[in-house]
């Protein structure tokens, strides 16, 4: 039973016998007014005994002690801790649900001395905890700090209410404001329950101290994470409100469903498509992206034409290659008259493919002169191997990202020219052209002829990696073909990785069948009289080659018929239908008016001085008229006519050897201190250079110092020393079509070229007499009209010559006037 408090001290000595209440979850301290809601049996019990056996005072008393651990429903004295409050009942309250609302308040702490046995309900025996008060300035300066920190407390918690802080601020004594405050923080219940141990109020007050300085740094955590979540969802809830009210306002336009759709058909065409798995993987984390994005938005339509490139691209599409060698040499033979080399190598291609069924693409380098059909060939190609053709012209690339393209981090970028035309020709293994590839040319933004190396070489390019794709793409199943009219512009690494076709010009008579083939039956249709019987008269034909053409191919050719057919045109609209018209030689002309070119340029009788030589040019061939004329002075060489450093060179070098020579040839050397020498070739505008015109100029050195005439239907070509031998050249083949247009009869050679003869088409070598030379003595036994030239240049023979007219002497005769 309990006893007042003036028996305090006698009840202690005896105990004090209480029913006790376990608590989930809660710990009551002295101080504090807390309302409960019991359920338990034993707990209902133990209300029911403690308001049934009142003290003095008329209060019920029990024991408030707490589980440790709140889960256990019917706890033994080994689950309670033995340290509690001992409580007075103010208000017990029952429930329709058979449970009890209890009002509670802590009067003093409690330790369990001894549980009594009862089944009921829990009956200890408990001895009071005496508070220890001992006044001291530590303990003052402590009160004080305790409720600095609970101020600054109450304000960062908001569940505590304002007034509780005046309501504390007026507790002076520790041990109450200790409980009081631990009342109000959230604590473990292992903490708030150590706390209630804590016999010492200053103990209590410093551990109290130390948790409330705990529990502010996590409230200012908290308030930090608070106001930056709270921003982040101001941010998004704007974003989210104007994000629903662009997607009204799309829904109206009907903008919203259109970008839905057009996801979902990038999602189909992805299933649908077969591609690397780089490729898939990158489309998967782009579409990704897109879907979080505003459809309005720019970056939205940099990632869709991404994909959209991606998709597009034809990564394993290829179209079936006809590996039959004999159509293709028909669809070949169709396409083109002669080209013997270039058509040899690409059925050789073709027939390894058809054995090994799998073959790198070659990388084929026509190199010719203008208008001999590269391209065309090349179109040839494609539609004999059944392949896809794409052409890209290369003529004035600067840039490098033109074949490797632009990264995707600048406005507008692209992938390369390659990219954009094998998504062309949809597939992966078409013939690619790459037309005029001598005519690259570098600057500040790169070189393309670079980027090209990786392209063409066949073990390297089944990773060619675009910068805007930033993929691997293969690109060794394309058929890779380059034109150009000259080898020496491309780099020489570039050149390695080709394999070189030379396409030499067109014969007459080769010529004259493909104007008889092609370009007659293909310029009558283009001007619209394909229903009219047309003849054009081989005479009419010879005439446009020979009168108004100078070329190696037949690109001029075709515009000169073209012209023909465009005068028929208008004379049958003009004067109506005929059965069959006729064009003969005379009628050509009539259409086409003044010759351009006199054909047959070979001089027309012997002359001093004068000789013909042979050049070569990006055109093909040429022949290049020389000159040479002495004249009173003191023996200065003067060279004209716009040449080269090298073609300079050339001509000191055979002064040189003509000086060398000079007794042998009967010159009187006070000719070279008194006489000037001037040496010109014609067609000052044109720049020429080269060492083959060294023969050239020798001959005319010496015609023109010994007055011995030059023979007009001899020309030449090769390089000279100062020893007097005579160096091979290039482009034989070429020189030697020039010399038979022109009518030349006889052509000298050096005789290192002799092996390059057989590569001149047969007929051209029957109709010339070609002549292998090693020494300048043999080149001018051929040229010079001499009465006895197996003796020329020997020494003493120089009164063997024939004088004939000089270069001034010879303006002034009546046959050249």
């Amino acid at each position: 039973m309990f006893f007042g408090r003036d028996d305090k001290k006698e009840a202690q000595k005896r105990g004090l016998t209480i029913p006790l209440l376990p608590l989930r979850d809660i710990i009551v301290f002295p101080h504090m007014v807390v309302p409960l809601f019991v359920g338990r049996e034993k707990s209902i019990a133990a209300l029911k005994d403690a308001m049934a056996h009142k003290g003095p005072d008329d209060k019920a008393v029990i024991l408030l002690a707490a589980q440790k651990k709140a889960k256990t429903n019917d706890p033994s004295p080994d689950d309670i801790f033995h340290f509690g409050t001992i409580g007075h009942l103010i208000q017990l309250l029952p429930l329709p649900d058979g449970t009890m609302k209890v009002l509670v308040e802590g009067v003093r702490r409690a330790k369990v001395k001894k549980f009594h046995p009862n089944d009921s309900f829990f009956m200890v025996e408990v001895d009071e905890v005496e508070e220890q008060l001992e006044k001291s300035v530590e303990l003052e300066a402590l009160v004080r700090s305790v409720h600095s920190v609970f101020e600054a407390f109450v304000k960062l918690n908001k569940r505590i209410p304002p007034e509780m802080l005046m309501q504390v601020a007026s507790i002076d004594d520790p041990a109450r404001l200790a409980d009081t405050i631990v009342a109000h923080l959230s604590l473990k219940l292992n903490d708030k329950q150590a706390l209630l141990e804590t016999e010492s109020p200053a103990k209590r007050l410093e551990k109290l101290y130390e948790l409330m300085q705990g529990e502010i740094e996590i409230l200012q955590v908290e308030k930090k994470i608070r106001t930056r979540v709270k921003k982040q969802m101001e941010k998004t809830q704007k974003e989210y409100y104007l994000n629903e009210q662009m997607q009204a306002i799309q829904k109206e336009l009907g903008e919203r469903d259109e970008f839905k759709n057009e996801i979902q058909e990038i999602e189909e065409k992805l299933k649908n498509k077969r591609m690397s798995k780089e490729a898939t993987l990158k489309v998967k984390k782009e579409l990704k992206k897109l879907r979080m994005m505003s459809p309005m938005s720019a970056e939205a339509t940099v990632v869709r034409n991404y994909i959209d490139w991606i998709i597009s691209l034809p990564w394993y599409d290829e179209t079936q290659d006809r590996l039959d060698v004999t159509e293709a040499e028909r669809v070949l033979n169709e396409d083109h008259y002669g080209l013997k080399k270039p058509k040899e190598r690409i059925l050789e291609y073709l027939a390894v493919q058809q054995l090994v069924k799998k073959l790198k693409g070659p990388v084929l380098c026509f190199v010719g002169p203008p208008g001999v059909g590269k391209t065309s060939l090349a179109r040839s190609i494609a539609r004999a191997t059944g392949r896809k053709f794409v052409r890209l012209s290369l003529g004035g690339v600067r840039d490098e990202a033109e074949i490797r393209g632009h990264r995707r981090t600048y406005i507008g970028a692209m992938p390369g020219k390659l990219i954009q035309s094998l998504k062309k020709a949809g597939s992966n293994n078409p013939v690619f052209l790459l037309d005029e590839i001598d005519k690259m040319s570098t600057d500040f933004r790169g070189d393309p002829s670079a980027a090209l190396l990786e392209v063409l070489d066949p073990e390297q390019n089944h990773n060619f990696n675009d910068h805007y794709l930033d993929l691997d793409y293969d690109l060794s199943k394309v058929m890779f073909i380059c034109t150009a009219n000259t080898m020496h512009n491309i780099p020489g690494p570039l050149q390695d990785r080709m394999e070189v076709i030379r396409i030499a010009g067109y014969t007459e008579p080769e010529k004259l069948s493909i104007a008889r083939r092609y370009l007659i039956p293909k310029e009558q249709e283009a001007n619209g009289l394909t229903d009219l019987k047309i003849e054009i008269t081989n005479d009419a034909l010879k005439t446009i080659v020979h009168r108004y053409t100078r070329e190696s191919g037949v690109r001029s050719l075709e515009r000169e018929i073209g012209g023909v057919f465009r005068k028929i045109a208008r004379d049958v609209l003009k004067n109506g239908k005929r059965d069959l018209i006729e064009v003969d030689r005379k009628q050509a002309m009539k259409f086409l008016g003044t010759p351009r070119f006199r054909y047959g340029v070979a001089e027309r009788e012997d002359q001093v001085g004068i000789v013909t030589g042979l050049a070569w040019t990006e055109l093909g061939g040429e022949i290049l008229t020389t000159e040479a004329t002495s004249m009173p002075g003191k023996g200065k060489l003067i060279i004209t006519g716009k040449l080269g450093e090298v073609m300079q060179e050339s001509a000191q070098a055979a002064m040189s050897y003509v000086r060398s020579r000079a007794e042998r040839f009967g010159i009187d050397r006070k000719v070279f201190e008194n006489y000037d020498i001037h040496v010109h070739l014609p067609e000052g505008a044109i720049p020429k250079d080269g060492p083959s015109a060294g023969v050239t100029m020798a001959t005319a050195l010496v015609s023109a110092l010994t007055r011995v005439p030059v023979r007009k239907d001899v020309a030449m070509t090769g390089e000279i020393t100062l020893r007097g031998r005579v160096l091979p050249i290039g482009g034989l083949k070429e020189k030697t079509l020039a010399a038979h247009r022109a009518g030349i009869k006889t052509v000298l050679i050096p005789k290192a070229n002799k092996k390059d003869l057989k590569d001149i088409p047969l007929k051209i070598r029957k109709a010339l007499r070609i002549v292998p030379v090693e020494f300048v003595d043999d080149v001018l036994r051929e040229a010079l009209v001499l009465e006895k030239p197996e003796e020329f240049g020997r020494k003493g023979a120089g009164d063997n010559l024939k004088p004939g007219l000089s270069v001034t002497e010879a303006v002034s005769t009546p046959s050249q006037a």
